[in-house]
């Protein structure tokens, strides 16, 4: 019973922590930084930094880490209806990318290339 209550838990998290983008506000294009909303976007505060590295990682990576489990779990059936790819990304590059790519703090995963 502990384990079910603990993987309910660590899910719980999870799917909290992956909806907290989602559900973000939208941050002030104009900030005393000349109007420029990539800077705006992507200066995140201490707190959220600090957030982010010692609670939004670990759960992502664990997530990432339960993803590639089910994906590989679910593999039968992904083939069977022909989906794999989208099981793939679903389950185990979405989280990945938000957990590795994403910067400290940041709610938009991804970097720009210039």
């Amino acid at each position: 019973m502990k384990l079910f209550r603990s993987t309910a838990v660590v899910l719980a998290l999870t799917t909290g922590l992956l909806a907290l983008p989602a559900s973000a506000e939208v941050v002030q294009q104009n900030n005393g930084n000349g109007g420029d909303p990539l800077y705006s976007a992507n200066a995140p505060k201490a707190y959220s930094m600090i957030g982010d590295l010692l609670i939004a990682r670990p759960l992502l990576i664990a997530a990432t880490g339960l993803g590639a489990i089910a994906f590989v779990v679910s593999l039968p059936f992904s083939a069977a209806g022909g989906n794999i790819g989208e099981a793939g990304k679903s389950l185990v590059v979405e989280p990945g990318k938000a957990a590795f790519v994403r910067c400290l703090g940041c709610t938009i995963s991804g970097y720009k290339k210039s």
